[in-house]
C-alpha cells in the first residue's frame, strides 16, 4: 500500500535541499566554510523571509503534473498518448514560466502551475533544458537533441518512481519512462541513464520499502539489462560502486565527495547522493548537509538527496526548520498528495 508520508517526503525533502544548496551552488567549498563555518550551510539563507527553491524543483513539479495530465487524459477520455509525451508538454509551460512573465495569456495550458506567480522566478534555469525546449521538439533516446548529460535530467525525475509505485508496470517499464523524460533535453547516455537508475531507486523504496542500500544495489543489479547496448555503462556503475565504497568508509564527507566528481553531470549528481543517502541514511538532516557543502552542484545534490532520503525516512523526519520557510511548500504538498492519490 502506498504510503503518503514517502510521497511528500520525496518532494519536500527534495526541495530542502534543493533550496539548502541554491544559496551556495556556484561557491568553492572553501568560501562555504569559511562563510557558514565548520558544517557549512545547514540552515537556509532566507530572501524576504522565504527559502528560495530553484529551477531543480521547479520543474520536478512540472514532471509531476505531466504524470497527473497523461492520468486524467486517460480517465475523462478513454484514450491517451505515452505518459513522457504529457511530461514533454508540462515542461513546455515551465519554459514558458522563464520566459514569459506572469500571467499567460488567457489560452490552453497543460500544467496548473502557470497560474502560481511564483513558477515565474528564474532560479538559474540550465542552459540545456532552456536550449532544448526553445527547438519546439522532444528528443528521444533514438534522435537526441543533443550530446549532454548534464544533472538537468536526473534532477527532475524523481516523481515517475513515486508515482508508479502501484505496480501498474513493471519496474523496468518504469525505468524506460524516467530515461526518456530525462531525454527530452539530455541526448547523453550519461544524462538520462542515471535518471533511470534515481526513478528505480524510489521506486523500490516507496514501492517495496527497500532500505536505501537495497534499492540501490537492485539498481545495479537491473538497470544494465535496461540498456544492454549502452556503451557508458561500465562508467556509470564504476562510479556509484565508489560512492557505495566510500559510504562504508569513516571519510572526511568533502574528500569523498571530491572523489566523486561535483555533480554537474548526471552521473556525479547520482554518485554524490547515493553517498550522502547512504552514509546517513537514518538521518535527513546532515545527508543533505552533506550533499550541499562541497565544491560543485550544490542545488542538485541536495535535491537528488533529499528525494531519496525523503522517501526513505518520510516526511516526519524533516524537521519542522526546514518547513517554515520553505518557498511553495504548500504546493509541493498538494502535488505529493495528487500523486498519491493519483486522479
Amino acid at each position: 500500500m502506498r504510503d503518503l508520508s514517502k510521497f511528500k517526503g520525496c518532494l519536500i525533502g527534495g526541495a530542502v535541499g534543493d533550496a539548502l544548496g541554491y544559496a551556495v551552488e556556484f561557491l568553492p567549498a572553501s568560501t562555504i566554510f569559511q562563510k557558514y563555518g565548520k558544517s557549512g550551510i545547514t540552515n537556509y539563507e532566507l530572501h524576504n523571509g522565504i527559502a528560495e527553491i530553484s529551477d531543480d524543483t521547479q520543474m520536478t513539479l512540472f514532471t509531476a503534473t505531466g504524470l497527473l495530465i497523461g492520468t486524467t487524459r486517460g480517465m475523462t477520455r478513454g484514450i491517451m498518448g505515452n505518459y513522457v509525451s504529457y511530461i514533454a508538454y508540462s515542461y513546455t509551460d515551465w519554459y514558458r514560466t522563464q520566459m514569459e512573465k506572469y500571467p499567460l495569456p488567457e489560452e490552453y495550458h497543460y500544467s496548473w502551475l502557470v497560474n502560481v506567480p511564483e513558477m515565474f522566478s528564474r532560479r538559474a534555469p540550465g542552459n540545456t533544458c532552456l536550449s532544448a525546449l526553445a527547438q519546439g521538439e522532444a528528443g528521444t533516446l533514438d534522435s537526441p537533441l543533443n550530446n549532454s548529460k548534464g544533472c538537468g535530467g536526473i534532477m527532475r525525475v524523481a516523481p515517475i518512481g513515486l508515482y508508479f509505485s502501484d505496480k501498474r508496470y513493471e519496474p523496468e517499464k518504469i525505468d524506460i519512462i524516467g530515461a526518456k523524460a530525462a531525454a527530452l533535453t539530455h541526448g547523453h547516455e550519461l544524462g538520462y541513464i542515471p535518471a533511470a537508475m534515481l526513478v528505480h531507486i524510489i521506486l523500490r523504496i516507496a514501492e517495496n520499502g527497500d532500505t536505501i542500500f537495497e534499492a540501490v544495489s537492485d539498481a545495479i543489479r537491473v538497470i544494465p539489462s535496461v540498456f544492454p547496448k549502452a556503451k557508458h555503462m561500465d562508467e556509470l556503475l564504476t562510479l556509484v560502486k565508489k560512492a557505495i565504497a566510500l559510504s562504508s568508509e569513516n571519510a572526511d564527507d568533502l574528500d569523498a565527495i571530491r572523489q566523486l566528481g561535483e555533480g554537474w553531470v548526471a552521473e556525479e549528481t547520482l554518485a554524490i547522493a547515493i553517498y550522502c543517502a547512504l552514509k546517513y541514511s537514518d538521518d535527513f538532516v546532515n545527508g543533505v548537509a552533506a550533499a550541499v557543502n562541497h565544491d560543485g552542484d550544490s542545488d542538485s545534490t541536495g535535491a537528488v538527496t533529499g528525494n531519496i532520503l525523503g522517501t526513505a525516512l518520510g516526511f516526519e523526519a524533516i524537521p519542522q526548520k526546514y518547513l517554515d520557510k520553505l518557498e511553495l511548500k504548500d504546493v509541493i504538498l498538494e502535488i505529493a498528495e495528487d500523486l498519491h492519490h493519483d486522479c
